[in-house]
């Protein structure tokens, strides 16, 4: 029997994901309401889709950069489209130049939450556990405090999870939203590749 698909639990898989209502709709009725299992269906329909551009891969893009104006901080990004055409678009160039501003800002420590390595990721679990059992809090809800914060944590460590640190010309969007956007306008995948931060002394 299905789970309930309400407007909160799809808003929340297209915040999560940047797929459209109603893939989002569709795989949650697929998933009977599970929000993980929708977002891995979602996932491998998006593989899936990418895998029939055949020899059109995210292989051309842009390495952009950012200095602070204090010369103390900055970033390298790899953003990748499909073709020239689109790496020469300006929307494009401006993602990038978005991307490198908030990696410098914002010190994130993975690109996405499958870069997170399952040992770093059990650690956390086991310490986010600990801290609810040190609480007092019940047996049976431990786990859903430990999963509760788990997915804070990727919120503040996972680079497409974050929120760009300019909230109000973004208005709060995700850089994962960004990036979703920015790849239905212009038709093409669009990916996040890899970034490095410098700071001074570090």
């Amino acid at each position: 029997m299905s789970g309930e698909i309400t407007a909160a639990s799809v808003k929340e898989l297209r915040e999560r994901t940047g797929a459209g209502m109603m893939d989002c709709k569709a795989a949650l009725q697929e998933a009977d309401g599970d929000m993980e299992k929708a977002i891995e269906l979602l996932r491998v329909k998006g593989q899936a889709k990418a895998s029939k551009r055949g020899e059109r891969a995210a292989s051309e893009g842009l390495v952009t950069s950012y200095i602070h104006h204090n010369g103390k901080v900055g970033s390298l990004v790899e953003i990748n489209c499909e073709t020239d055409f689109v790496a020469r678009n300006d929307e494009f160039a401006e993602f990038a130049r978005e991307v490198a501003s908030h990696v410098a800002a914002s010190a994130p420590l993975y690109v996405s939450a499958e870069d997170v390595p399952d040992d770093t990721r059990e650690a956390e679990m086991r310490v986010f556990a600990e801290q609810a059992a040190a609480e007092g809090k019940p047996e049976q809800v431990q786990q859903r405090i430990a999963e509760g914060r788990m997915k804070k944590w990727l919120e503040e460590n996972v680079l497409l999870d974050q929120a760009h640190v300019n909230a109000d010309k973004h208005e709060g969007a995700t850089i994962e939203q960004m990036r979703a956007a920015l790849s239905a306008s212009t038709g093409e995948n669009v990916v996040v590749r890899r970034f490095s931060r410098f700071r001074i002394g570090e």
